[in-house]
């Protein structure tokens, strides 16, 4: 065969050849990595629930209705941490739907914000700690201390109030649950009143 017919034959040979090879990579191969598809973008995590938050979510209704008519809110939200013994509604609703109603009174406020004062220790206290405080006591955010029993696992508070769940946590600090209301001590009468003049 001679070297013209060779080259003629040839031609569209390679020419066929190198047109299979563009198809092949335009529909056969991986796709380019500018044509990659893209990274969807990470979620956020859920931001941590401060204690207020918490007791909103966990249906402490009125706990949360007496902190906010006391202006603590914005107290428990703060940065603690914060340890919360938490009555429950069937808690509060031992003191009676009257007393709830006078607490919720502006000239009540003072002393219902001593009484949910009387319910948070400074610091985060988890129960394994609490367990280690039988015969001790818990100096509270409002001044007076929380006598604390443990008998058996079980925690009591100021001899009556039982703890019945714990380890509840927040951002700022924990809530442990109990069953009823605890009462802080009545203060000691300020002596510092003159008295009154002896009458002869």
């Amino acid at each position: 065969m001679s070297s013209r017919m060779l080259r003629w034959v040839l031609v569209p040979i390679v020419a066929l050849a190198f047109s299979g090879a563009v198809t092949a990579q335009e529909y056969g191969q991986p796709a380019k990595p500018d044509a990659a598809k893209k990274e969807e973008p990470t979620k956020e995590e859920p931001k941590a629930k401060d204690i207020v938050e918490v007791a909103v979510e966990a249906k402490f209704n009125t706990l949360v209705d007496l902190v906010k008519a006391a202006d603590l809110v914005e107290t428990l939200k703060g940065k603690g941490p914060f340890t919360v013994f938490a009555p429950t509604d069937e808690a509060f609703a031992k003191l009676g739907k009257e007393t709830l109603e006078d607490l919720k009174k502006p000239a009540s406020k003072e002393k219902l914000a001593n009484i949910l004062k009387y319910h948070v220790v400074s610091g985060k206290v988890m129960a394994a700690d609490v367990l280690k405080m039988d015969g001790k006591a818990a100096k509270t955010v409002e001044g007076g201390e929380i006598k604390i029993a443990v008998k058996d696992g079980k925690v009591t508070l100021d001899g009556k109030v039982n703890v019945t769940k714990t380890d509840v946590a927040a951002s700022n600090g924990v809530i442990h649950v109990i069953d009823g209301v605890l009462m802080p001590p009545a203060k000691p009468a300020d002596n510092s009143a003159e008295k009154p003049a002896d009458k002869h």
